[in-house]
């Protein structure tokens, strides 16, 4: 027979999982929050002249107009896409 687990157990339990499950939320595409965030980041982390040019701008927006909000990465996402989380890039990417 299972052992009854006492109430204050069971509280610590459900608060762990909503927490576990609110940061998986949130961290949803390969750890950034989405597929457009991840991939501009891929591409500025992989290829070194967008590296240096991105550190050079100090900031994604400044990034963006540099290269213009229609120009996208080699696989389509473009950077000026609403989608892109800036304030992500910003604090991963571009404050060093």
């Amino acid at each position: 027979m299972p052992q009854a687990v006492p109430y204050y157990e069971h509280q610590q339990r459900q608060a762990m999982t909503a927490t576990c499950q609110t940061d998986i939320a949130y961290r949803s595409y390969n750890g950034w929050s989405n597929y457009e965030t991840w991939n501009v980041a891929l591409w500025i982390n992989n290829d070194e002249g967008l590296y240096h040019t991105a550190l050079e701008c100090g900031d994604y927006q400044t990034f963006v107009e540099m290269f213009g909000e229609e120009t996208s990465t080699p696989d389509g996402v473009c950077y000026g896409d609403p989608k892109v989380n800036v304030i992500e890039l910003n604090s991963e990417i571009f404050d060093l």
